[in-house]
């Protein structure tokens, strides 16, 4: 397959463009992004652009994929409703109209999180904005997957670019084994992520909406 990584600066991101990489079923990589991800490989090629709404001039890059891996996401804490709708919903549906437009075989896979509200209805608003996202997704032409990851372990080297989290993940990694017994329905790893949104694309998936424990059966790590 061809696909399309949106956020391979991001910890999930980069997690899912190593497993593409090493995938012998991915064979090219469109990686989309504000700056440059820094990997160099001959599946790669990078379209760096600052506007992530109007996609007009992108028309031919956007041509030819059979999937995207879209892995893009902000905190939303400390912003309000409107601003985080912009980044989240709207940022995310302009992006997947215009690959829908120009490839409406695509399987577009959006990464979620736990907790979000498919009702758009809930007390907490990334949730609800979360929800409506994914709604408004599964509702496109081509075929949409939401993954409902916990808490993401970074493996093969991936690291967070928030120095806050990547500190935590530094200090506490050790201990992911034993979150993994404990709590096995709630942790995954960027490894596992990438694995399961791979599958998906190749072979597709009986539901829609993909919690903590599919992505780890995808990836073969139940």
């Amino acid at each position: 397959m061809k696909a399309v990584v949106f956020g391979a600066t991001g910890m999930v991101g980069a997690g899912v463009l190593v497993e593409c990489l090493a995938d012998s079923r991915v064979a090219s990589v469109l990686v989309i992004g504000r700056r440059p991800c820094g990997v160099a490989h001959p599946k790669v090629r990078e379209l760096v652009r600052a506007d992530f709404f109007d996609w007009r001039d992108a028309a031919a890059d956007l041509r030819g994929w059979d999937a995207c891996f879209f892995c893009l996401g902000v905190s939303s804490v400390g912003m309000g409703e409107a601003a985080y709708h912009r980044v989240t919903y709207e940022l995310t549906i302009a992006a997947a109209e215009a690959l829908a437009a120009a490839n409406p075989q695509l399987t577009f896979c959006y990464v979620s999180g736990e907790g979000t509200d498919g009702t758009e209805r809930g007390r907490l608003m990334w949730a609800r904005v979360k929800g409506k996202t994914e709604n408004q997704l599964l509702r496109m032409p081509f075929r949409a997957y939401a993954f409902r990851p916990g808490y993401i372990q970074p493996f093969k080297g991936v690291r967070s670019k928030t120095r806050l989290y990547q500190a935590f993940y530094d200090a506490l990694g050790w201990l992911y084994p034993v979150l993994r017994r404990l709590l096995p329905r709630h942790v995954t790893t960027t490894e596992n992520m990438g694995r399961a949104m791979i599958r998906v694309a190749a072979e597709g998936y009986g539901k829609r909406v993909l919690e903590n424990p599919d992505i780890n059966a995808l990836a073969g790590a139940a």
